[in-house]
């Protein structure tokens, strides 16, 4: 992978970058951004479920770059891809914000199936990655291991299956 000009993460992403102690790693190899829907999904949750992992202000500060989403980047979203009401808030801003941006050389990590479906429709299915691509990138073997959702392997099942319509 050439280096891209950011890499926007969503929620999912962040949490299990945290998790599998790769966070750091990723976020001083890439230009991590995200919009900040997924900064404030990140950040809570219900810290007494057995699965919670804790986003400190020390993991969000080494985001390069948060980014604030307009409804006129919801509402163009909203009419290039009908079906991205489907997604979590958090990952409609980022694709939202995503679409707008100017540089050629962004990707994008988000390891849900409705996302990985709009980014198809909307034809940047190719700019997609996973958190094993990025951990792997920056040196890094996730410990413990990542959940299966955000491994390459799932990913391009995924995005094989949206191109071909059975997602």
């Amino acid at each position: 992978m050439s280096a891209p000009s950011a890499v926007l993460m969503d929620t999912n992403a962040i949490i299990e970058a945290v998790r599998t102690e790769c966070w750091k790693a990723i976020a001083h190899r890439f230009r991590v951004e995200t919009v900040e829907k997924c900064i404030e999904e990140a950040m809570s949750g219900e810290s007494t479920r057995p699965a919670y992992v804790k986003v400190t202000a020390e993991h969000v500060a080494l985001i390069r770059c948060q980014h604030l989403v307009t409804r006129l980047e919801r509402a163009t979203l909203a009419l290039q891809c009908p079906s991205a009401n489907h997604l979590d808030d958090g990952e409609r801003d980022l694709i939202a914000h995503a679409l707008g941006r100017d540089d050629e050389s962004w990707l994008l990590c988000s390891p849900d199936k409705a996302a990985v479906r709009a980014a198809v429709q909307l034809d940047v299915g190719d700019r997609l990655t996973s958190v094993e691509e990025l951990a792997s990138q920056a040196g890094m073997k996730p410990k413990p291991p990542l959940y299966d959702h955000h491994t390459q392997a799932r990913l391009v099942e995924w995005r094989t299956a949206a191109r071909l319509g059975t997602l």
